[in-house]
């Protein structure tokens, strides 16, 4: 058995003490530690699909950037020019020449220039200013 197995058996498990033996769900979930909320939405996807539905599903665009491929290379070639850059600069740069360009700008807090870069190597490796080869 996987180990997503043994997760979808004991969500399987849990919705059973509800289903079978009539535990209100509030209570079951509270004295298994499982927010409400969680509880609820794996009920919904049993009644929908079955067991299969408390099986973990994987995004299908699981891997993909969010960001432009041009905006990408624009943080990369910004990241270790000398002086070095703060992230915080890398990012209004950014934004400045994606509004020019009429780009989707990246969100500084779901798309950090440090978070962008690290695929090159360290956050560290970024602010001393050196390139990670």
């Amino acid at each position: 058995m996987t180990d997503a197995d043994d997760k979808v058996a004991n969500r399987l498990a849990f919705l059973r003490v509800h289903l079978d033996d009539g535990v209100p769900l509030a209570r079951a979930a509270r004295e298994a530690g499982i927010p409400i909320r969680t509880a609820r939405r794996w009920l919904a996807c049993f009644r929908d699909a079955g067991p299969a539905g408390l099986s973990f599903k994987t995004r299908s665009d699981a891997g993909e950037r969010k960001v432009a491929r041009e905006v990408v290379e624009l943080i990369e070639g910004m990241a270790f020019t000398k002086p070095r850059q703060s992230a915080a600069t890398i990012h209004r740069r950014v934004s400045a020449v994606s509004r020019e360009r009429k780009w989707r700008a990246p969100s500084y807090s779901r798309h950090p220039p440090c978070r962008t870069i690290g695929g090159l190597g360290s956050c560290r490796a970024v602010d001393a200013g050196t390139s990670p080869a």
